[in-house]
């Protein structure tokens, strides 16, 4: 390892925070390719139905408060690969249209720092029929700065006051990842935690990621009688700290506080929060709290502290809701910064309902068990649990195999299940930057089940949007699903082209030579 001779930076001003943005700005959508970065646990179609039924609720309660005609801008903080949004809007969607009640229009916003995120929005082919109805917009945005936003769609430009309606904000591992502060809290006190920076070797030669990956943080503690002036924004949390806590280290969301209330300055001071992450909002977990350790994924990520802005944002007259019992992976908590925020039953229904009673954190928790025990599940467990998690592709492409082994002894009824899940979870795929051939999954899957129309279909389209050469599981599968559908001209072309990569291929000759038989011999 090299010094970086013992430079000292405030901790929210450290390289680390630029390491971070170059990776990101760098990779573009690629960052999640691989799940180099985590995003399944915020961005499964699970959370995506628990956040459609929370902003459903609050479109709900805008209506009967008589707010019909002014758009709600729900804005996605750091949207990353775009995958939570498709879900959400995808949801939100059938919601509304089920209901078929009054409602506010609503526009969904995705953000993020990286040009290349948004361009590889724009060329979604999942998230372009959003674009093409009005309903989504995108916006680069800077968390530590910025005080507007600006539309890349639509043109337009969103300043402070602009909103006739509260702000809704989705920010999901999203305070984990900005510069935040690190306090040190003792006998009534606080110091500020500086950092210096242990290199490795070959840093010059490394990419962001490698760095970020290698790099030592040392502490240094340094009064900063600052934090406790009246002067100071957040002055008031401050003074609570030092009330209750004693050697404690404490990540201190100056950033995040500061980008909420420049945002709900949009709507004249006025928002709704959902955010998930690895996030303490008890005062508990941040007594005698050791130095943060780095988490490391491609990025690096930090533990949010939810608790600060609950209690900053509870003393101006927000309504905070987290769930009662501890959380495994993933908080999920509500911010209620509203003008009479008790009198928004419909959204905080909403959340004791999708989140609170059982919810994404729940989910993963029973996803992490059923992941190392399908070889041990029926048929109507994996159903039962694919229909909980909505249909969800990385659900069907994990029990595939213990799927195909189930089929001999499933009923007529949970075939048809499947099928049905197999329809649904296509038309709420949204590809990854990483190509994963669903497609071809589900139609081996149905050439077992002798669903040769609907095999077809799927291995067709494997074969299209496929870069590689085919391979003759494929092409025999549909000689004889085009052979079953009496399309013969359709067989004989599969069964030639499956006898050009293996001549010998016993199955496609004997097919081969019912196709050419002459009619009139049969």
């Amino acid at each position: 390892m090299t010094l970086s001779g013992q430079e000292r930076y405030r901790f929210s001003e450290a390289p680390i925070w630029e390491l971070q943005r170059t990776y990101y700005e760098q990779l573009g959508l690629q960052a999640w390719a691989n799940d180099q970065v985590p995003q399944y646990i915020t961005s499964n179609p699970m959370i995506g139905t628990a956040y459609a039924e929370i902003i459903f609720g609050f479109l709900q309660d805008r209506a009967q408060k008589g707010f019909t005609t002014e758009p709600v801008v729900v804005l996605e903080l750091g949207a990353g690969v775009g995958r939570l949004a498709f879900h959400v809007l995808q949801q939100l969607c059938e919601l509304i249209q089920y209901a078929g009640v009054l409602l506010p229009p609503f526009r969904y916003v995705m953000s993020d720092l990286p040009w290349k995120n948004i361009e590889g929005w724009q060329q979604h082919e999942g998230l372009k029929p959003f674009v093409e109805q009005g309903m989504l917009d995108f916006a680069r945005f800077d968390a530590v700065r910025d005080t507007e936003l600006s539309l890349t769609q639509s043109g337009l430009v969103i300043k402070p006051g602009d909103l006739g309606q509260p702000l809704m904000v989705i920010a999901n591992y999203f305070f984990d990842s900005i510069p935040q502060e690190l306090l040190y809290v003792d006998e009534g006190k606080i110091y500020e935690c500086e950092v210096s920076l242990q290199y490795p070797e070959q840093s010059a030669t490394m990419g962001p990621s490698e760095v970020l990956r290698d790099l030592v943080p040392e502490y240094h503690y340094k009064r900063a009688a600052g934090y406790e002036d009246s002067s100071y924004p957040y002055h008031e949390v401050i003074a609570f700290y030092l009330d209750k806590l004693e050697d404690s280290h404490v990540l201190f969301p100056e950033a995040a506080l500061s980008c909420m209330e420049r945002l709900g300055a949009l709507s004249r001071g006025s928002f709704l929060l959902l955010t998930a992450d690895k996030g303490d909002h008890r005062l508990e977990n941040w007594e005698f709290a050791a130095p943060p350790k780095l988490i490391h994924h491609g990025s690096i990520s930090l533990t949010a502290n939810y608790h600060a802005l609950v209690h900053y944002f509870e003393r101006k007259g927000a309504q905070s809701q987290f769930t009662q019992h501890h959380y495994k992976n993933l908080n999920v908590g509500c911010i209620l910064m509203l003008e009479e925020p008790m009198l928004h039953p419909h959204t905080r229904l909403a959340y004791r309902r999708f989140v609170e009673r059982f919810g994404p954190d729940d989910f993963f928790s029973l996803k992490v068990w059923i992941d190392k025990n399908y070889d041990t599940i029926g048929m109507q467990q994996i159903l039962a649990f694919w229909r909980l998690g909505g249909y969800d592709a990385e659900l069907f492409i994990q029990s595939a195999e213990r799927i195909s082994a189930l089929l001999p002894d499933a009923s007529d009824e949970e075939l048809l299940d499947l099928q049905r899940g197999i329809d649904r979870m296509w038309r709420g795929f949204y590809p990854m930057p990483q190509k994963y051939d669903l497609a071809l999954d589900c139609g081996l899957l149905l050439f077992e089940m002798e669903q040769y129309g609907e095999s077809r279909r799927f291995l067709e389209h494997s074969l299209q949007s496929s870069e590689e050469e085919p391979v003759i599981t494929v092409l025999y599968c549909l000689a004889i699903c085009s052979y079953e559908q009496e399309d013969d001209e359709a067989a004989l072309d599969y069964t030639r082209r499956s006898l050009l990569i293996e001549p010998e291929h016993e199955e496609a000759l004997e097919l081969l030579a019912a196709l050419s038989q002459d009619p009139a011999e049969a």
